[in-house]
C-alpha cells in the first residue's frame, strides 16, 4: 500500500478527499426519500447528485496517471485523460443544468430569460477556446479544454446555483429556518466554489499564501458537502409537518362535522323568530311612518332592524357552514374566477396594490361559484389586513397534478401561536363584532369538497400567504386558460 503512493506529492492527495467529499454527497442525496415531497428541490436535486458523482469520480480519474504515471505509456496516459475531460465536462453540465433548474423556480420571468440563455453563449465561449487553441488533439489540447471548461460552464454552473440556492432558501424558510440557513451556507460554498475552480488555474497559490488552490477546492467540496446533507434534513421537516396538518385535518373535519349539525339546528331554531321579528318591525314602521311621532322612534326601529338583519346573515352563515352536500362540478377556469373576484371587490381595492401573475394553467372540476366565494373571502380578508393600504400578490400556476392559487399580502400576518387555529370556527381575530370566524372555515370546507388543501403561513407585521390547490382536469391538454 505505501509503494501506491511513493510518486505522489503530498498535495495531490487532496484529489482522493476532494473527490471523496463529492461521492459523499452523491450518496447522500440518491440515498434520501424524497418521494412524494412537494418541494421545487425535490424535482431538480438529483442533478447535484449526479454532478457530485461525476465530479467525485473525475477527481479520482486524475489520481490515476499520477499513481501509476511510470508504468503507463503515453498513449494509456492520454487515455485517461481524455476520459476525464469528457467526466468533467458533464459533471459541470449537470450543475448548470441543476442551477438553471432552480432558477426557473424562484426567480421572475426577466431573470429565467436571461439565464436560459447562458447555456448557448458558453458552448459557443467553449468552441472559439478551444477553436483557437487548435484541435491537435495532443496534450497541450487536452490541458486547454479543461481550462476553458472551468472558465466556461465550471465557473457559470457554479455561480447560477449559488444564486439558485440562496434564492430558494428564502423560499423554503417557513419550513424550516434551519435547513434555509443551511442551503444559503451551500449557496455560498459554491460560490467561492465557482472562483477557486472556474477562475484561478491549477497550480497557483493564491494571494502570496503557502496554499496552493487545490486545497482551497478540496475545502470547498467539503463545505458543500456538509452543508447539503445538513439541508436535505428539510424532506423529514417537511414530512413531519404533513403529517401534522393530516392529523390537523383530520381533527378539523371531525369538529366541522360535529359543529355543522350543530350549526344547522341553531341557524333553523333562530330564522323563524327573526323572520317574525323583522316581519313585526316593518309592519310597525308603515303604521307609524304617517303619523306624527318623534322621529326618533323611527330611528330606533332602523337600528332593531339593522341588528336584526345582521343576526340573519350570522344565521345565513351558519347553514351555510353546515352545508355538506356535493358541489355540482363543471370545467372550471380558475384564472376567469380570479378575475371575476377582482372586479366585484374593486371597491374594497382602493390604496391596495395588485399584482396579477396569472399563468396559464389548466382548468379543475368544481363550482365556480362557491370557488368565487373562496376567493372573496381571502382577498377580503388581505385587504382588511392592511388598512393603510399596501400590496398584494395573486399568482397561479401547476404545481404537478393540482392547480395552485397563491395570495400574497403585505398586511399585519398573524403570531405563530395563533396559525394552528386560523381555520376553526368561531375563531377570529379581528375585533369583537367585526366577524363571526366562520369565513376561513367555510372556505376550508369548500376546498376540502372540491378534494383540494388550503394553507395559511405567516409572519406577525410581515404578511400573509395562503396558497389553495385544486386538482387540474385529467383531460385538460386543451382546455388551458391561458390568464
Amino acid at each position: 500500500m505505501n509503494s501506491l503512493f511513493i510518486n505522489i506529492q503530498p498535495i495531490y492527495l487532496i484529489y482522493f478527499f476532494y473527490g471523496a467529499a463529492f461521492l459523499i454527497m452523491a450518496a447522500s442525496i440518491a440515498a434520501k426519500d424524497m418521494k412524494g415531497s412537494e418541494l421545487m428541490l425535490a424535482k431538480s436535486l438529483r442533478l447535484l447528485g449526479l454532478f457530485g458523482l461525476s465530479h467525485g469520480f473525475h477527481e479520482w480519474m486524475q489520481l490515476y496517471p499520477l499513481i501509476e504515471g511510470d508504468h503507463l505509456s503515453l498513449r494509456a496516459i492520454y487515455i485517461s485523460k481524455l476520459a476525464a475531460l469528457i467526466v468533467f465536462i458533464v459533471s459541470y453540465l449537470f450543475l448548470l443544468w441543476f442551477g438553471l433548474t432552480l432558477i426557473n423556480g424562484v426567480s421572475e420571468k426577466r431573470v429565467w430569460r436571461i439565464a436560459r440563455t447562458v447555456p448557448v453563449l458558453l458552448a459557443v465561449v467553449w468552441v472559439l477556446h478551444v477553436w483557437y487553441t487548435g484541435f491537435t488533439m495532443d496534450m497541450q489540447f487536452l490541458r486547454q479544454a479543461s481550462i476553458a471548461t472551468r472558465h466556461t460552464f465550471g465557473l457559470f454552473g457554479s455561480l447560477l446555483t449559488a444564486y439558485g440556492l440562496t434564492a430558494y432558501s428564502r423560499e423554503v424558510g417557513y419550513l424550516s429556518r434551519t435547513a434555509a440557513r443551511n442551503l444559503a451556507y451551500a449557496g455560498a460554498s459554491f460560490g467561492f466554489y465557482g472562483f477557486v475552480a472556474g477562475v484561478v488555474s491549477s497550480g497557483f497559490t493564491l494571494f502570496r499564501f503557502p496554499i496552493p488552490v487545490e486545497v482551497l477546492r478540496g475545502a470547498a467540496g467539503i463545505l458543500i458537502t456538509y452543508f447539503i446533507i445538513k439541508a436535505l434534513n428539510i424532506f423529514d421537516v417537511e414530512m413531519r409537518k404533513k403529517i401534522e396538518l393530516q392529523t390537523r385535518r383530520i381533527v378539523q373535519a371531525e369538529k366541522l362535522t360535529s359543529l355543522g349539525q350543530l350549526a344547522a339546528g341553531i341557524a333553523h331554531e333562530i330564522n323563524n323568530p327573526l323572520a317574525n321579528a323583522s316581519l313585526g318591525i316593518q309592519t310597525l314602521k308603515r303604521r307609524i311612518s304617517g303619523d306624527r311621532m318623534d322621529g326618533s322612534v323611527l330611528d330606533k326601529l332602523e337600528l332593531v332592524e339593522r341588528n336584526i338583519d345582521r343576526a340573519a346573515g350570522i344565521a345565513r352563515e351558519l347553514l351555510q357552514f353546515s352545508r355538506q352536500q356535493e358541489v355540482d362540478v363543471m370545467p372550471v377556469h380558475v384564472n376567469a374566477v380570479l378575475r371575476g373576484t377582482l372586479t366585484l371587490l374593486e371597491y374594497k381595492l382602493k390604496g391596495v396594490s395588485v399584482r396579477q401573475d396569472l399563468h396559464p394553467v389548466p382548468s379543475v372540476m368544481g363550482d365556480a361559484g362557491k370557488l368565487e366565494q373562496v376567493f372573496i373571502n381571502v382577498l377580503s380578508n388581505a385587504v382588511e389586513a392592511m388598512p393603510q393600504g399596501g400590496s398584494m400578490s395573486i399568482a397561479t400556476s401547476v404545481e404537478g397534478s393540482f392547480v395552485q392559487v397563491r395570495v400574497d399580502d403585505s398586511g399585519s400576518g398573524i403570531p405563530e401561536e395563533l396559525l394552528s387555529r386560523v381555520f376553526d370556527p368561531f375563531f377570529t381575530t379581528k375585533d369583537v363584532g367585526a366577524g363571526t370566524g366562520l369565513g376561513l372555515a367555510i372556505c376550508y370546507g369548500i376546498v376540502k369538497q372540491h378534494h383540494g388543501t388550503i394553507e395559511l403561513r405567516s409572519t406577525a407585521g410581515k404578511g400573509t400567504t395562503v396558497i389553495i390547490r385544486l386538482p387540474r382536469r385529467e383531460d385538460d391538454e386543451k382546455d388551458i386558460d391561458r390568464g
